[in-house]
């Protein structure tokens, strides 16, 4: 099973923990482990701000006040990555197949920030990664309902509506599923 390309849904029995209420993209899925990024949780830092600290100016007619940067996980909370359409030539970025970009250059946040980056992307700090197997393990828990990724979700829906449109792709009314898992 390869769930690339594909959204982790928290179950409700995940309420209370980091990844309670969360949907992540999964950047990558081998028999080495996981990676993915958050994607329906705002901080409290806009890409603007981000900018600045990095000492990289925002161009004119640039609006990145109003674009939250994303806690895409708990894992290496102060490295930066930008999920972003494949539109343009970004040499630095890892494509990702499904019209997908990944980079953790600052030479991205700079594009953005000159109004040359990609028109679609999301700004985070740090990641969600998951060892050899573990993943594996935590859906057999009935941790996370997983679905294909859609760029419409990861672009276009308001983060508070992610989790719902996401199990709507299965579905699913995410509002009626139980903290509780049983077994028939």
């Amino acid at each position: 099973m390869n769930l690339k390309h594909h959204f982790l849904i928290a179950m409700p029995n995940l309420t209370g923990t980091y990844f309670g209420g969360t949907v992540t993209y999964l950047c990558e899925h081998s028999d080495d482990g996981a990676m993915g990024l958050i994607i329906n949780r705002p901080s409290e830092l806009s890409v603007a701000e981000l900018c600045d600290q990095s000492e990289l100016t925002v161009g004119s007619g640039q609006d990145l006040a109003t674009v939250p940067v994303l806690e895409g996980g708990p894992v290496s909370s102060e490295q930066g990555f930008v999920l972003h359409s494949d539109d343009g030539h970004f040499t630095e970025s890892a494509q990702l197949g499904h019209g997908l970009n990944l980079t953790t250059a600052l030479g991205m946040l700079e594009a953005i920030a000159q109004g040359k980056g990609p028109y679609n992307y999301l700004v985070a700090l740090g990641y969600a990664g998951w060892g050899s197997g573990q993943l594996e393990g935590e859906l057999a828990e009935n941790a996370w309902l997983t679905c294909p990724a859609t760029l419409e979700i990861l672009f276009d829906v308001p983060f508070e509506q992610r989790v719902q449109r996401a199990a709507a792709t299965l579905g699913i009314d995410f509002s009626l599923i139980s903290g509780q898992a049983g077994h028939a």
